[in-house]
């Protein structure tokens, strides 16, 4: 038989080797990438294309210092940080050179650092400028106003006795818009004094620079959906300058747990604001939303907002800023909400029990709380057993019927949210708690000797003390003013304070459309 041909035979070697080559690269280029994964490089990490500072509120972070802390145990994290953008937490919002606009973020808190803390250096990554923090209760005690003393960008505010007469100068107790919330219990009280703080931190951000502010309480986060990058400072910088106030329609958060201790870390699922969904979406599935309680949120649901710091500017109640001159501009952001944590925790039916002492009738509380969920909440928290407490707690805020869940979420009326839980481990993991906290206890330690020289007039003054001594001082306050504004070309004192709000409810539809 004769021999192939020298052409064929080169033809099918090359085949051979090429099929050959075929094999062999998909297994070598594989094992060169596990090789690479492995020993930490040569594979594109798509969280190291942006530095270490992505968010607003980071600078060039600096080797963290995590010493031993007595604080308790949510602010205590891993020192191998599983979030790439907090290995250190230096903000250039302390300095406030360069930041644009600068926000102001006021809160008056009774709260301890295990709530504080991550909710304040949440809101400096996201570039929040200066905390006006007005404190009583566990927030004035010396190891946690000593802390937040220490922290660049926060002014700690006491409610003294000397505050409270300078508070009872105010203005606002000679004009009518605020008239209806006077020397009434509980919620009631708290308003007031809300509205007071804000009045006063008004004039201590314009002194600061500030360009606007906020009040939020430490159980609400801001959420900047819709800015171009995750800032509040982006959210604002592209509001029209013509614009006095921006509202933040709020989301409520939905527990599926009934054992949340962390509630900035451990909550993800959100009810959406009737702004923020169809109408027939909303009334839709209100019944379902609302799972018996008397409404679809269990506490507010009309938001808070941002006022641009301007002359005349004046509070309007916790919810909403106004202006003695005019009426402001506001617009209703369409994505930005103010996440609320509220009722997150067990142990919040009787912390707030405990803080008001009426009487567990459903006249009393109509005196004491607002919204028809914190009536029925402290009734069942002065009556009941703790296991009938808990089985309440239940059925009433707990939402643990995952098919209920899924399908409100497929509908739009929960909603996942994952960045502030992000944004709050990350920073417990990097040692930002713990380092602060340890940073702030030369601070603590000058608190505790001072006070045990000073008299006891100059220590924090017990709540239920304030209407008294405002009362006694108001007759000689009628021609006197706290702040140093100018005077109004408008005197606009019928408009009425905004309090918390319950959504629409399912029988107004019904009315109105009828």
């Amino acid at each position: 038989m004769p021999a192939p041909a020298p052409s064929a035979a080169a033809a099918g070697a090359a085949w051979r080797h090429l099929l050959l080559l075929l094999t062999v690269l998909p297994l070598s280029l594989a094992a060169l990438a596990f090789v690479l994964q492995w020993r930490g490089g040569g594979v594109d990490d798509p969280t190291a294309r942006w530095p270490s500072h992505a968010f607003p509120g980071m600078a060039e972070p600096t080797p963290p210092s995590l010493p031993s802390s007595a604080c308790a145990d949510v602010l205590v994290g891993s020192s191998a940080p599983s979030f790439p953008y907090f290995r250190g937490w230096s903000f250039p919002s302390d300095s406030g050179e360069g930041l644009n606009p600068k926000i102001c973020v006021q809160t008056s808190t009774s709260a301890g650092l295990e709530q504080i803390l991550p909710w304040l250096f949440y809101h400096k990554v996201i570039g929040v400028s200066q905390f006006l923090l007005f404190v009583e209760g566990k927030a004035a005690k010396p190891h946690v106003a000593g802390v937040l003393e220490s922290i660049p960008g926060v002014k700690v505010v006491y409610r003294t006795k000397e505050l409270e007469e300078q508070q009872a100068r105010s203005r606002i107790w000679n004009e009518t818009w605020l008239a209806g919330f006077f020397y009434k219990p509980c919620n009631y009280e708290l308003f007031v004094k809300q509205s007071l703080n804000m009045e006063m931190a008004i004039v201590m951000a314009r002194d600061a620079g500030m360009d606007w502010i906020i009040h939020l309480d430490t159980d609400e986060l801001l959420y900047p959906g819709g800015a171009a990058e995750y800032s509040v400072r982006r959210l604002l910088g592209e509001v029209p300058r013509d614009v006095d106030m921006v509202i933040f329609p709020n989301y409520e958060s939905s527990v599926e747990r009934d054992n949340i201790k962390d509630p900035f870390s451990e909550v993800s699922m959100f009810k959406k604001n009737y702004d923020h969904l169809p109408k027939d979406t909303y009334f839709g599935m209100y019944k379902e939303a609302t799972r018996g309680n008397p409404n679809y949120f269990l506490t507010y649901g009309n938001g808070k907002s941002a006022a641009r710091i301007q002359d005349n500017l004046r509070p309007n109640g916790a919810h909403r800023w106004h202006n003695y001159a005019k009426s402001p501009n506001e617009i209703k952001l369409e994505e930005a909400a103010v996440l609320h944590y509220t009722y997150t925790k067990f142990s919040d039916l009787t912390s707030r029990r405990d803080r008001c002492g009426c009487k567990p009738t459903k006249e009393d509380v109509k005196r004491c709380f607002m919204l028809d969920f914190d009536r029925a909440a402290f009734i069942i928290a002065s009556t009941a057993t703790e296991d009938e407490m808990l089985r309440w707690y239940n059925e009433r805020v707990v939402w643990n019927d995952k098919q209920l869940n899924l399908k409100l979420l497929r509908k739009g009326v929960l909603t996942r949210i994952y960045a502030p839980m992000a944004i709050v481990q990350g920073l417990r993991e990097s040692g930002v708690f713990t380092s602060v906290i340890a940073s702030g206890q030369p601070v603590v330690s000058d608190k505790l000797s001072a006070k045990k020289t000073i008299s006891r007039s100059q220590n924090v003054t017990r709540p239920v003390d304030v209407p008294r001594k405002l009362i006694r001082v108001i007759s000689e306050a009628s021609a006197r003013k706290i702040l140093q504004a100018n005077e109004p070309t408008i005197w606009d004192t019928a408009v009425t304070a905004v309090p918390p709000l319950s959504p629409p409810s399912f029988d107004d539809h019904h009315e109105h459309r009828q």
